[in-house]
C-alpha cells in the first residue's frame, strides 16, 4: 500500500501551500520534486536542440529525449519504440490522427463512430474531418449510470465504420470502458480504434499490446509530468502509411524546391524543436510511478473513492453521478438549489480545489439534463483526511444555504 506521508514530501507545492487540498487531479496533477529536479538539470547543464549538434551536450540531450521514448514503450506495453511519437497532449495525438490518417482514408459514406461521454477533443476533430471528408459522424448513446449502451452493438459497428474513437476512462463519471470488446467489435467489421487513454493511463496498468487497440493517446501533466507534452502510440504500419501532420525540421530526409521526401517513423510526426525539457521531464514522471507501481495506485485510489462515495452519500440533497462499479477515483455531483460554481467557490475559502463546470464534455450534461456538475479526483497524494474536509466543507455549504 501506498505510503502516503512519504509521498508527500515529494510534492512542495503541499509544503507551500500547506492548507491546499487538491482535488482537481483529472485536470492534471501536481508535480514531484524529482521532475521539476529534471527540467532544472536539463536547462542547467546539457540544454541543446536534439537529433541535430554533434557537441557533446547535444548528444546528451538526444539520449535524454530519447531514452523517454523507451520508457513510454515499456510504460504502456508497445512493442516497438517506433509506435512512440511524442506530442503537445492528448488532444495534439488525436488532431494528428484524424488529419493525417482521417483526412486520407475517409470518404463520403464512412462512419466514424465515438461515444456520447467522449472529452471535446475526441469529438471536435472528428466533427471537423468528417465535414471535410464527407464522412457520417455516430456515436454510441451513455446509460443513466454512466456507462455506455453496448446492448445492441451491430446498430453502431457496421461495415461502414471505419475507426472507432473512444476514452478509456470518463473525465466525468470515472466509468472503465471495456476496451478490449470495443476492439474486438470494430476489429471484426474492419475498423480501427483510437483510445483517448489520458484518465487511464496515470491510475491503472495500460498495455496497448494486449488492449490491441490501433492508436492510443495520453498527456504528461496528468502524470505526474510536466504540461505541453502527450503521446500517440500507433501501430508502425499505420504510421508508415500516413501522410506528416506537420512539416518542418527534422520530419525531412531530403527538401528540394520542388518536393520533400520523409524521415523514418516516429521522427516523420515531429517536425521542428520538439518540447525537448518537457519529453525528459515525462521520463522522470514515468519513473516515478513505476517505483510507487500502478496496481498499488489502482488499490489506493479504489480505498480513496470508496470512502469519498460514502461520505458524500450522507450530505443532504447531494446527487452523485455515475454508479458504475468498475471505475477509476473521480466523481461528478451536484448539491440540490446550490450552482456548482458556488459550490466550487465556498470550498476555494477552505483551500479545497475541485472543479465546476462542463468538464470539457458538454454532450454528457445535456444528456444529464443539467448544466455543469461538480468534480473530485484523487490521485497518489490525496488522503482520507482530505476526503473529510472535502465532505465538512459541504455541509457548511449547505448550511449557507439554508
Amino acid at each position: 500500500m501506498i505510503d502516503v506521508k512519504t509521498i508527500r514530501k515529494d510534492f512542495l507545492i503541499f509544503q507551500n501551500n500547506p492548507d491546499l487540498v487538491f482535488l482537481d487531479n483529472a485536470s492534471t496533477t501536481q508535480k514531484p520534486q524529482s521532475v521539476i529536479d529534471t527540467l532544472s538539470h536539463y536547462y542547467e547543464n546539457y540544454n541543446a536542440n536534439i537529433h541535430r549538434g554533434i557537441y557533446q551536450i547535444a548528444e546528451k540531450a538526444t539520449a535524454a529525449y530519447e531514452k523517454t521514448r523507451d520508457n513510454v514503450k515499456e510504460f504502456i506495453g508497445a512493442k516497438d519504440r517506433r509506435s512512440i511519437v511524442f506530442t503537445k497532449g492528448t488532444t495534439e495525438s488525436i488532431n494528428l490522427v484524424a488529419n493525417s490518417w482521417g483526412g486520407e482514408n475517409l470518404k463520403p459514406g464512412d462512419e466514424v463512430l465515438i461515444t456520447e461521454m467522449e472529452h471535446h477533443s475526441n469529438i471536435i476533430p472528428w466533427q471537423l474531418i468528417c465535414k471535410r471528408t464527407g464522412a457520417n459522424l455516430k456515436y454510441i448513446p451513455i446509460n443513466e449510470d454512466g456507462s455506455l449502451d453496448l446492448s445492441d452493438p451491430e446498430k453502431y459497428f457496421t461495415i461502414n465504420t471505419k475507426i472507432v474513437c473512444v476514452i478509456h476512462q470518463s473525465n466525468v463519471f470515472g466509468t472503465i470502458n471495456p476496451i478490449a470488446e470495443i476492439v474486438k467489435l470494430a476489429h471484426e467489421v474492419g475498423a480501427l480504434v483510437l483510445v483517448d487513454g489520458a484518465q487511464s493511463t496515470p491510475h491503472h496498468k495500460v498495455n496497448v499490446s494486449e488492449l490491441n487497440c490501433d492508436f492510443f493517446a495520453f498527456s504528461g501533466h496528468k502524470m505526474l509530468g510536466p504540461t505541453g507534452v502527450g503521446v500517440l502510440y500507433a501501430k508502425p504500419e499505420l504510421l508508415e502509411a500516413m501522410h506528416p501532420f506537420l512539416g518542418g525540421g527534422e520530419m525531412i530526409r531530403k527538401v528540394t524546391m520542388e518536393e520533400s521526401t520523409w524521415n523514418d517513423i516516429p521522427w516523420k510526426f515531429e517536425a521542428g524543436t520538439p518540447n525537448i525539457a518537457q519529453v525528459i521531464g515525462l521520463g522522470s514522471a514515468i519513473d516515478y510511478i513505476n517505483k510507487i507501481g500502478r496496481e498499488n495506485i489502482t488499490e489506493y485510489e479504489t480505498e480513496l473513492l470508496k470512502y469519498a462515495q460514502e461520505k458524500l452519500q450522507s450530505i443532504p440533497g447531494i446527487n452523485i453521478y455515475g454508479t458504475v462499479k468498475d471505475k477509476g477515483a473521480v466523481f461528478s455531483f451536484n448539491v440540490e438549489n446550490i450552482h456548482p460554481h458556488d459550490v466550487a467557490h465556498i470550498l476555494d475559502t477552505y483551500g479545497i480545489a475541485i472543479r465546476a463546470g462542463h468538464h470539457c464534455a458538454q454532450p454528457i450534461m445535456k444528456k444529464l439534463n443539467i448544466a455543469a456538475t461538480n468534480r473530485a479526483s484523487f490521485y497518489i497524494y490525496n488522503t482520507l483526511g482530505e476526503i473529510d474536509q472535502l465532505v465538512n466543507g459541504l455541509i457548511k455549504t449547505v448550511e449557507l444555504f439554508n
